[in-house]
């Protein structure tokens, strides 16, 4: 590897899924990237909803939503990773206790790999912050602050995750599975769940009948 070599780093970034990639799990899917690094990377899908809102899931755990906003709001199908466990992607609470205690910064599968820079502590349990200023949480903690009304302004909440081996990645972007783009919080918060890929897009300044099996990465 040469002296110069800088690795490919792709938190904070969208991974848009190309015409040729027809895995199930991933086709039209935009990838919201939490975490990359030589060690592999880890995301959620954001554009696709799983048969659930956040009112069903929330009885499911014996909570009561607390926060009339996001009652229909759906649960999202994140990846085909640990699919029984929830990923609440939000904007940061650092330093904000929202009922929960402060606590290490994890990276949401339990790895210790993930802490973050800085001296504040999370406002849950389990949190990896990201860098470009949004947080995942996968303690329960969030949901109950949600379910008293408080909590996050602004969430994603997932079922399972996307995950990456080392080089795994860099080897579907090589094949043209994927683009990538800077993340817009906006798609991910604020756009309808069907305009997502096509936002995602734009961010690019690109339309999906541009695209073509064999076009490659941006």
């Amino acid at each position: 590897m040469p002296d110069d070599y800088a690795p490919m780093n792709l938190t904070h970034h969208f991974l848009i899924a190309m015409p040729g990639l027809e895995d199930a799990s991933f086709s039209r899917s935009v990838v919201y990237v939490c975490e990359h690094s030589e060690r592999g990377a880890l995301g959620l899908i954001i554009n696709k909803p799983a048969e659930i809102n956040l009112r069903g899931l929330f009885e499911k755990v014996d909570l009561t939503l607390g926060r009339a906003d996001l009652l229909d709001q759906p649960v999202f199908r994140g990846g085909p990773v640990q699919t029984e466990r929830g990923f609440v992607l939000h904007d940061a609470m650092r330093g904000t206790p929202q009922g929960g205690q402060a606590g290490r910064r994890e990276v949401a599968t339990g790895d210790e790999e993930g802490e973050a820079e800085g001296d504040e502590p999370s406002s849950y349990a389990s949190t990896m912050a990201i860098a470009g200023g949004l947080e995942m949480t996968t303690s329960k903690d969030v949901l109950e602050a949600l379910s008293h009304g408080a909590g996050p302004q602004r969430v994603l909440v997932a079922l399972g995750y996307s995950a990456w081996g080392e080089g795994q990645l860099e080897s579907e972007l090589a094949e043209n599975s994927w683009l990538t783009v800077g993340a817009d919080t906006a798609v991910i918060f604020e756009t309808p769940v069907v305009e997502r890929y096509d936002r995602a897009l734009g961010l690019l300044g690109l339309q999906s009948w541009m695209l073509s099996r064999d076009a490659g990465h941006a």
